[in-house]
């Protein structure tokens, strides 16, 4: 005989489904997040490797946060060889997501594109770097550098059609270049013959100079 169908075997009905669609999930979720976290591990790891020289030891174990960037020092032999700098950016379509490595002195070794929501066939195209501007800024060191759009007065041609993509690109460059200069000390980039000129230079101040 099939049970009456009440408001109270409705609610009954619906919460027990409620529990097995739960728990599903919940495993499902267990089962997935491994995997999921392996993929973004395995996406990091790649992008330290191609914008940094060649390294020895393991950056992602070593990384540091300043403010909300994430910072991996290369090294190699224990000495420190560059960095990669993990930013986010604002592009047309949502963040922009990208690795920026530097060498020791501070020039831009090369960028990485993590992950990004651009228009296919206009934006996207970041995701080329042999595309500008993204070719562009790879041996510059934006200490003697406009890393700006050239339509906003920079040394940067930007993507076809693609300005405000370019932008937010150059000012994720811009921002971990600033992360970077927190990193390094302004004179542990500098050439050994300018340190040791301007150290000769403070040498000869006389007394009275003083």
């Amino acid at each position: 005989m099939a049970k009456e169908s009440t408001f109270g075997n409705m609610v009954l009905s619906l919460t027990l489904i409620c529990l097995v669609c739960s728990a599903l999930l919940g495993v499902v979720y267990s089962v997935t997040k491994a995997p999921i976290d392996a993929v973004e591990v395995a996406k990091v790891n790649d992008a330290i490797a191609a914008v940094t020289p060649a390294f020895d030891n393991v950056p992602s174990e070593e990384m540091f946060k300043v403010e909300e960037s994430e910072v991996y020092p290369a090294k190699q032999g224990g000495e420190i060889v560059g960095y990669a700098i993990k930013v986010k950016s604002s592009g047309f379509g949502g963040a922009l997501q990208m690795m920026v490595g530097f060498t020791a002195d501070g020039t831009i070794y090369n960028t990485s594109i993590i992950s990004h929501s651009e228009t296919p066939g206009l934006g996207a195209k970041i995701s080329d770097e042999n595309i500008a501007p993204r070719a562009l800024v790879k041996g510059r060191n934006p200490e003697n550098t406009n890393l700006t759009v050239s339509k906003d007065g920079g040394d940067i041609d930007a993507i076809t059609a693609s300005t405000i993509t370019s932008r937010a690109f150059l000012k994720g460059v811009n921002a971990a270049y600033e992360i970077f200069r927190q990193v390094v000390p302004a004179t542990e980039g500098e050439p050994q013959d300018a340190v040791e000129e301007t150290e000769s230079e403070t040498s000869n101040i006389t007394e009275d100079e003083q």
